[in-house]
Protein backbone atom coordinates (compact mmCIF):
# COMPACT_ATOMS: atom_id res chain seq x y z
CA UNK A 1 0.00 0.00 0.00
CA UNK A 2 1.44 3.34 -0.96
CA UNK A 3 0.99 5.46 2.11
CA UNK A 4 -1.81 5.84 4.57
CA UNK A 5 -4.94 5.88 2.47
CA UNK A 6 -8.26 5.52 4.28
CA UNK A 7 -6.70 5.60 7.70
CA UNK A 8 -8.76 7.35 10.33
CA UNK A 9 -7.06 9.14 13.17
CA UNK A 10 -8.57 10.66 16.28
CA UNK A 11 -6.73 13.71 17.62
CA UNK A 12 -7.59 14.69 21.19
CA UNK A 13 -5.80 17.99 21.80
CA UNK A 14 -7.16 21.12 23.53
CA UNK A 15 -4.67 23.68 22.16
CA UNK A 16 -6.63 24.84 19.12
CA UNK A 17 -3.67 26.21 17.19
CA UNK A 18 -1.68 23.04 17.64
CA UNK A 19 -4.71 20.92 16.82
CA UNK A 20 -5.45 22.87 13.62
CA UNK A 21 -1.80 22.70 12.55
CA UNK A 22 -1.66 18.93 13.17
CA UNK A 23 -4.90 18.36 11.27
CA UNK A 24 -3.47 20.19 8.25
CA UNK A 25 -0.27 18.17 8.36
CA UNK A 26 -2.09 14.86 8.79
CA UNK A 27 -4.61 15.58 6.04
CA UNK A 28 -1.73 16.56 3.74
CA UNK A 29 -0.40 13.09 4.43
CA UNK A 30 -3.72 11.49 3.39
CA UNK A 31 -5.06 10.65 6.83
CA UNK A 32 -8.64 11.47 7.68
CA UNK A 33 -8.75 13.12 11.09
CA UNK A 34 -11.49 13.66 13.67
CA UNK A 35 -10.79 16.06 16.52
CA UNK A 36 -11.86 16.41 20.12
CA UNK A 37 -10.87 19.33 22.36
CA UNK A 38 -11.46 17.85 25.81
CA UNK A 39 -11.02 14.51 27.52
CA UNK A 40 -14.70 13.73 27.85
CA UNK A 41 -15.66 14.05 24.18
CA UNK A 42 -12.35 12.45 23.21
CA UNK A 43 -13.16 9.43 25.33
CA UNK A 44 -16.65 9.10 23.80
CA UNK A 45 -15.13 9.17 20.31
CA UNK A 46 -12.26 6.82 21.22
CA UNK A 47 -14.70 4.27 22.65
CA UNK A 48 -16.32 3.82 19.24
CA UNK A 49 -13.29 1.74 18.25
CA UNK A 50 -13.41 3.01 14.66
CA UNK A 51 -9.97 4.64 14.57
CA UNK A 52 -6.65 3.24 13.34
CA UNK A 53 -4.61 5.38 15.74
CA UNK A 54 -5.54 7.79 18.55
CA UNK A 55 -3.27 10.77 19.26
CA UNK A 56 -3.99 11.83 22.81
CA UNK A 57 -2.66 14.86 24.64
CA UNK A 58 -1.86 14.27 28.27
CA UNK A 59 -3.08 17.59 29.69
CA UNK A 60 -6.74 18.02 28.78
CA UNK A 61 -9.70 19.91 30.21
CA UNK A 62 -12.61 18.04 31.89
CA UNK A 63 -10.78 14.71 31.90
CA UNK A 64 -7.02 14.25 31.94
CA UNK A 65 -5.39 12.25 29.12
CA UNK A 66 -4.20 9.32 31.22
CA UNK A 67 -7.70 8.92 32.69
CA UNK A 68 -9.18 8.92 29.19
CA UNK A 69 -6.68 6.28 28.17
CA UNK A 70 -7.47 4.04 31.15
CA UNK A 71 -11.20 4.35 30.43
CA UNK A 72 -10.75 3.47 26.75
CA UNK A 73 -8.63 0.43 27.62
CA UNK A 74 -11.14 -0.71 30.25
CA UNK A 75 -13.77 -0.76 27.53
CA UNK A 76 -11.56 -3.23 25.67
CA UNK A 77 -10.60 -0.79 22.90
CA UNK A 78 -7.27 -1.93 21.46
CA UNK A 79 -6.64 1.03 19.12
CA UNK A 80 -2.95 2.04 19.26
CA UNK A 81 -2.58 5.24 21.29
CA UNK A 82 0.20 7.81 20.90
CA UNK A 83 0.38 10.00 24.01
CA UNK A 84 1.58 13.59 23.62
CA UNK A 85 3.22 14.76 26.79
CA UNK A 86 4.84 18.00 27.90
CA UNK A 87 6.12 16.33 31.03
CA UNK A 88 9.50 14.81 30.51
CA UNK A 89 10.16 12.84 33.66
CA UNK A 90 10.73 9.11 33.34
CA UNK A 91 7.96 8.34 35.82
CA UNK A 92 5.47 10.41 33.83
CA UNK A 93 6.26 8.49 30.69
CA UNK A 94 6.05 5.17 32.50
CA UNK A 95 2.67 6.21 33.94
CA UNK A 96 1.44 6.79 30.41
CA UNK A 97 2.66 3.38 29.28
CA UNK A 98 1.15 1.84 32.38
CA UNK A 99 -2.24 3.31 31.54
CA UNK A 100 -2.13 1.62 28.15
CA UNK A 101 -0.32 3.98 25.76
CA UNK A 102 1.56 2.28 22.94
CA UNK A 103 4.04 5.07 22.45
CA UNK A 104 4.57 8.68 23.47
CA UNK A 105 6.06 11.87 22.10
CA UNK A 106 7.43 14.67 24.25
CA UNK A 107 6.39 18.19 23.16
CA UNK A 108 7.65 20.05 21.24
CA UNK A 109 8.21 17.43 18.55
CA UNK A 110 9.10 17.49 14.87
CA UNK A 111 6.35 16.77 12.35
CA UNK A 112 8.55 14.13 10.75
CA UNK A 113 8.78 12.31 14.05
CA UNK A 114 5.02 12.42 14.63
CA UNK A 115 4.38 10.96 11.18
CA UNK A 116 6.99 8.25 11.70
CA UNK A 117 5.41 7.23 15.02
CA UNK A 118 1.94 7.08 13.47
CA UNK A 119 3.26 4.91 10.64
CA UNK A 120 4.97 2.60 13.13
CA UNK A 121 1.77 2.25 15.19
CA UNK A 122 -0.49 1.69 12.24
CA UNK A 123 1.57 -1.16 10.84
CA UNK A 124 -0.30 -4.28 11.74
CA UNK A 125 1.75 -7.28 12.77
CA UNK A 126 2.73 -9.40 9.78
CA UNK A 127 0.80 -12.65 9.99
CA UNK A 128 3.77 -14.92 10.21
CA UNK A 129 2.96 -18.41 11.25
CA UNK A 130 5.04 -18.71 14.36
CA UNK A 131 4.34 -20.36 17.65
CA UNK A 132 1.74 -18.35 19.50
CA UNK A 133 2.91 -19.07 23.04
CA UNK A 134 6.48 -18.22 24.00
CA UNK A 135 8.03 -19.12 27.35
CA UNK A 136 10.78 -17.54 29.43
CA UNK A 137 11.36 -18.09 33.13
CA UNK A 138 7.96 -18.66 34.69
CA UNK A 139 6.22 -16.54 32.07
CA UNK A 140 4.18 -17.40 29.02
CA UNK A 141 3.60 -14.77 26.36
CA UNK A 142 0.57 -15.15 24.12
CA UNK A 143 1.75 -13.30 21.04
CA UNK A 144 -1.64 -13.05 19.35
CA UNK A 145 -3.52 -11.85 22.41
CA UNK A 146 -0.77 -9.52 23.68
CA UNK A 147 -0.91 -11.11 27.14
CA UNK A 148 1.82 -12.35 29.44
CA UNK A 149 0.97 -14.82 32.19
CA UNK A 150 2.99 -15.36 35.36
CA UNK A 151 2.13 -17.84 38.14
CA UNK A 152 0.20 -15.03 39.87
CA UNK A 153 -1.53 -13.05 37.13
CA UNK A 154 -2.16 -12.31 33.49
CA UNK A 155 -1.04 -8.89 32.28
CA UNK A 156 -2.61 -7.32 29.20
CA UNK A 157 0.03 -5.56 27.12
CA UNK A 158 -0.38 -2.97 24.42
CA UNK A 159 0.80 -3.82 20.94
CA UNK A 160 4.22 -2.16 21.27
CA UNK A 161 5.01 -3.71 24.66
CA UNK A 162 3.99 -7.14 23.45
CA UNK A 163 6.23 -6.72 20.39
CA UNK A 164 9.16 -5.75 22.60
CA UNK A 165 8.60 -8.67 24.96
CA UNK A 166 8.23 -11.05 22.01
CA UNK A 167 11.63 -9.93 20.72
CA UNK A 168 13.21 -10.67 24.12
CA UNK A 169 11.47 -14.03 24.42
CA UNK A 170 12.57 -15.12 20.96
CA UNK A 171 16.16 -14.10 21.69
CA UNK A 172 16.41 -15.00 25.37
CA UNK A 173 19.97 -15.31 26.59
CA UNK A 174 21.22 -13.26 23.63
CA UNK A 175 22.34 -9.66 23.74
CA UNK A 176 19.97 -7.45 21.75
CA UNK A 177 21.34 -4.08 20.68
CA UNK A 178 19.27 -0.92 20.94
CA UNK A 179 19.46 -0.60 17.16
CA UNK A 180 17.91 -4.06 16.76
CA UNK A 181 15.13 -3.12 19.16
CA UNK A 182 14.39 0.10 17.26
CA UNK A 183 14.39 -1.71 13.99
CA UNK A 184 12.19 -4.63 15.08
CA UNK A 185 9.73 -2.85 17.36
CA UNK A 186 9.47 0.63 15.88
CA UNK A 187 10.63 -0.12 12.35
CA UNK A 188 12.36 3.24 12.42
CA UNK A 189 15.87 4.33 11.75
CA UNK A 190 17.00 6.68 14.52
CA UNK A 191 13.74 8.59 14.86
CA UNK A 192 12.86 7.34 18.33
CA UNK A 193 15.44 8.59 20.77
CA UNK A 194 17.39 5.79 22.37
CA UNK A 195 16.11 6.72 25.82
CA UNK A 196 12.64 5.69 24.69
CA UNK A 197 13.83 2.12 24.81
CA UNK A 198 15.05 2.63 28.38
CA UNK A 199 11.59 3.82 29.38
CA UNK A 200 9.99 0.68 27.94
CA UNK A 201 12.53 -1.57 29.66
CA UNK A 202 11.92 0.32 32.91
CA UNK A 203 8.20 -0.34 32.41
CA UNK A 204 8.71 -4.08 31.82
CA UNK A 205 11.01 -4.37 34.83
CA UNK A 206 8.39 -2.68 36.98
CA UNK A 207 5.66 -5.00 35.71
CA UNK A 208 7.61 -8.26 35.69
CA UNK A 209 9.17 -8.78 39.09
CA UNK A 210 12.18 -11.15 38.83
CA UNK A 211 11.14 -13.10 41.92
CA UNK A 212 7.69 -13.86 40.61
CA UNK A 213 8.68 -14.26 36.96
CA UNK A 214 12.10 -15.90 36.94
CA UNK A 215 13.52 -13.46 34.40
CA UNK A 216 15.66 -10.35 34.51
CA UNK A 217 16.35 -7.71 31.89
CA UNK A 218 20.07 -7.17 32.10
CA UNK A 219 21.54 -3.92 30.79
CA UNK A 220 24.67 -4.43 28.68
CA UNK A 221 26.44 -1.09 28.95
CA UNK A 222 26.50 1.00 25.78
CA UNK A 223 25.13 -1.90 23.74
CA UNK A 224 21.66 -3.03 24.71
CA UNK A 225 19.89 -5.63 26.82
CA UNK A 226 19.72 -9.33 27.50
CA UNK A 227 16.84 -11.37 28.90
CA UNK A 228 18.24 -13.80 31.47
CA UNK A 229 16.27 -16.68 32.90
CA UNK A 230 16.74 -17.52 36.56
CA UNK A 231 14.30 -20.18 37.67
CA UNK A 232 15.96 -20.51 41.08
CA UNK A 233 15.22 -16.97 42.18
Amino acid sequence: MGGAHNMRLLLIEDERRLSDALVMILEDNKYSVDTAYNGESGQDMGETGIYDVIILDRMLPIKEGVEVLKAIRLKGIKTPVLLLTAKDSIEDRVDGLDAGADDYLVKPFATKELLARIRALSRRQPTEIQEQNLKAGMLTLDVLRNEVTSPNETIKLTYKKAQLLELFFRKKGQVITKEQILDKVWGLKCVVEMNNIEIYIHYLRKKLDPKACGITFETIRNIGYCLKEDINV
